[in-house]
């Protein structure tokens, strides 16, 4: 048999590719690699008759310098399409230009959240927007500045006393609340320095998730 025409997902990072790879194939009943595959930087899971396949968006925007037509794929699905960044700009407007002059028939979404739904409707030639509902939890903002003043992040360097707050700040969350606390970061040095300031929580787990934790550690 030929190999089945594609369904694509770009996704902009490996860990939520494999993560909706995953979660779809279970939907099905089934393992990543069958109806359901992943593509990432330095592994793939893809079966020959593979429906969808979940890429990152640089996996995909090399794929389009490889082979602009996108040979075999239908549809090219376009996650958190807010997310603004190198990668995700190029091949949106690689992907626009493939349809306007190769591929007219090649099916474009932009999915996202928070996006800005009618300027993409505008850009896909006023394509329909398709809203799905979701449920809202309540948030509490809680502002919790430092003591003492502390420098702002300057270049690539960020104040340790800052570290050191973001720290007591995560400590006092776990005090005063249930449950497990997210704490986003600029960067890996970062991460590795605030987990190492908490690691006196005895009864607490500290996960570093970041783009260079082994792929075990991601899921």
């Amino acid at each position: 048999d030929a190999p089945a025409r594609r369904v694509v997902v770009a996704e902009p990072r490996r860990i939520a590719a494999r993560a909706a790879a995953r979660r779809m194939a279970w939907l099905l009943g089934e393992k990543p690699g069958e109806r359901v595959g992943y593509t990432v930087r330095g592994e793939r899971v893809v079966g020959r008759h593979a429906r969808v396949e979940v890429v990152t968006t640089g996996v995909l925007l090399q794929r389009l310098q490889r082979d602009q037509e996108l040979t075999g794929v239908d549809v090219v699905v376009l996650d958190e399409c807010h997310e603004r960044h190198l990668d995700a700009d190029t091949t949106a407007a690689f992907l626009w230009d493939v349809r306007q002059t190769l591929r007219p028939e090649l099916r474009l979404v932009a999915a996202s959240a928070t996006t800005d739904a009618e300027g993409w409707s505008r850009l896909l030639g006023d394509a329909p927007v398709v809203e799905a509902p979701g449920v809202s939890y309540p948030v509490e903002v809680v502002w919790a500045p430092p003591a003492r003043p502390v420098r702002p992040p300057h270049g690539m360097r960020v104040d340790p006393a800052l570290l050191t707050h973001v720290a007591s700040v995560v400590r006092r969350a776990l005090a005063e609340r249930d449950g497990d606390v997210l704490c986003f970061l600029p960067g890996v040095g970062e991460i590795s320095r605030v987990a190492g300031r908490l690691g006196s929580l005895g009864d607490v787990d500290v996960l570093q998730v970041h783009g260079r934790a082994p792929a075990a550690v991601q899921d």
